[in-house]
């Protein structure tokens, strides 16, 4: 099963430059004008679509919101270690993301930032060791 995570954003390519900073494999058969898919891992993807190709969609109307509308979910994903956790935060900032909390539960290590268009994203690592 393939993951795809589809959010409306303001400037594609603004978002295409943050994922791609960000470490992010583009996949070039899902990416055009309207669109940016880039893979986080495995069979997990987001797509940063563009606000008007968004609502072409159908069915969208109420999920589109303004620019600056806070993200309603959060995208949490696991990485090998925790130094991987502190490097997407630290390539998120430098891309124009805003860097939230930092959270340390002994078992799991977390970051959080926010895309040039409010989006939220928690990489964590887990030890895995502690269960």
């Amino acid at each position: 099963m393939s993951i795809f995570v589809n959010f409306p954003v303001a400037d594609v390519a603004r978002s295409a430059d943050f994922y791609s900073t960000l470490g992010w494999s583009a996949v070039a058969e899902f990416t055009n004008e309207n669109a940016a898919c880039f893979r986080i891992d495995g069979d997990t993807h987001i797509m940063a679509i563009s606000r008007s190709f968004y609502e072409s969609l159908g069915g969208t109307e109420e999920l589109v919101g303004g620019p600056g509308t806070p993200s309603p979910v959060t995208v949490a994903f696991s990485v090998p270690t925790r130094d991987a956790v502190d490097a997407l935060a630290v390539a998120a900032e430098s891309a124009g993301g805003r860097l939230g909390d930092t959270d340390e539960y002994g078992f799991m290590y977390q970051r959080q930032f926010d895309d040039p268009d409010g989006y939220h994203f928690s990489p964590f690592w887990a030890d895995p060791d502690a269960g």
